[in-house]
């Protein structure tokens, strides 16, 4: 079944030059990359992100680690890949979300790590189900920004929209 699925690398794993390791390790599935960018994540779309950890005791420490404050480095890399079984797939290579349970041979059994204060350093980000990707996507890009329709759109008139342009 053809899937599409978010994939964060989160501010850990951009400080500690991973990208290309942890890039090359999903490259293992096979799928296609059809968005990516680096984010500066707000506030706003942390706690969207994370709406179904609201009640969670640690919420507030998610919210920063991933907007980049526990690392003092504000910026993830966003990439939406698509493919077979892609969910499954990404999930297998990216390992548990602990890193302490995590296969070695996977990324997060790989470079993952509790710190001394209890930070679960878990590198990345994979959706976890179709309806949670779903939602995740379109929290994270534009349709614009995607190669390929893969969910309705519609198209709008905007009006009075301050944008910046290359001067």
């Amino acid at each position: 079944m053809k899937q599409q699925v978010l994939v964060i690398i989160k501010p850990d794993g951009l400080i500690k030059s991973l990208t290309g390791s942890i890039l090359m390790k999903l490259s293992e599935a096979k799928l296609n990359i059809i968005g990516a960018k680096v984010v500066k994540p707000s506030r706003e779309l942390a706690e969207k992100h994370y709406a179904h950890m609201k009640d969670k005791p640690f919420f507030e420490e998610i919210v920063k680690y991933i907007c980049g404050e526990i690392h003092k480095t504000p910026r993830v890399l966003a990439l939406v890949y698509e493919g077979d079984n892609a969910i499954e797939k990404l999930r297998k290579i990216s390992g548990s979300t602990n890193p302490e349970e995590a296969d070695p041979t996977t990324i997060r059994g790989s470079y993952g790590r509790i710190t001394t204060k209890g930070v679960y350093e878990n590198v990345l980000h994979v959706s976890a189900a179709l309806n949670e990707a779903e939602r995740e996507i379109k929290l994270w890009f534009r349709p614009s920004e995607i190669v390929g329709d893969i969910y309705p759109t519609k198209e709008i008139v905007k009006e009075k929209v301050v944008d910046k342009e290359w001067a």
